[in-house]
């Protein structure tokens, strides 16, 4: 991955708690983690963070820096109603408020929620059949994807009832003809959703674009395997500080 030089943007370090700060290195992290990975739109697009100890403020991104760019102190700080709680020379995204704030007030559980637009991601969007159980991967997702129909572009407040009802309970939603949604407790398991739904994505077209026949895995078989990988605890726990040293290695400055 390409070093990006971060605009010049003072650190709020010594403005904020300790544990605030934590929480935006994690979501800086986050985003350079899909950049390096290829996920991402130009400037559009989101990952948000509640901030600790709130349960209606959250953090998100800048609009007008790509991902590369964005560092923790660049993060901009808003509350459900989608107003800015701190001085930022950036606006945020209105749709990143609508889909993200809908979220984020529904489900006090979901810390982090995790958007994105990628080639697999919205081929699968424009797919009747959402998530085959194709392969192992694919098999953790198995009756646990939420789906929300188009609407145009996430810009009006009423859709946000709608969004939330899609989701459910569960922690992926696929935006039909449109995206895809992971979230999580945590930033690390919202990234790890989303890098094994990515692909699962990449895989099927791919074997769909085959044109050669394939196995579906049966109903019991993927049932039996959704639970395992329940258990055992969260693999996205023991890979974050591993990814996070990954991204110290290739450009620590999303610390700053």
């Amino acid at each position: 991955m390409a070093v990006v030089t971060p605009l010049e943007i003072p650190s709020i370090r010594n403005r904020i708690s300790d544990e605030e700060w934590k929480a935006r290195i994690d979501l800086a992290a986050c985003y350079r983690l899909v950049a390096f990975h290829g996920w991402t739109d130009l400037i559009l697009n989101h990952i948000s963070l509640r901030v600790p100890g709130t349960e209606d403020q959250f953090l998100i991104n800048p609009f007008g820096l790509l991902y590369d760019q964005i560092t923790a102190s660049s993060l901009v700080k808003i509350d459900i109603g989608g107003n800015v709680l701190q001085d930022s020379p950036y606006p945020i995204n209105q749709a990143g408020f609508v889909i993200h704030g809908a979220i984020h007030r529904a489900r006090p559980d979901l810390h982090c929620i995790l958007h994105t637009h990628t080639v697999a991601g919205q081929a699968v969007s424009a797919l009747d059949c959402g998530i085959l159980p194709l392969h192992q991967s694919a098999l953790q997702f198995y009756n646990r994807v939420g789906f929300h129909d188009f609407e145009g572009i996430a810009l009006d407040v009423d859709e946000q009832e709608r969004i939330v009802r899609a989701l459910g309970p569960h922690k992926v939603l696929i935006l039909r003809n449109h995206g895809l949604l992971t979230a999580g407790e945590t930033a690390a398991e919202a990234f790890s959703q989303m890098f094994f739904l990515e692909k699962a994505c990449v895989t099927q077209m791919q074997i769909l674009a085959s044109n050669q026949p394939y196995r579906l895995i049966p109903k019991d078989v993927c049932e039996h395997t959704v639970k395992q990988f329940g258990k055992g605890g969260r693999l996205s726990d023991r890979a974050w500080p591993a990814l996070l040293k990954q991204m110290d290695a290739l450009d620590p400055s999303y610390r700053n």
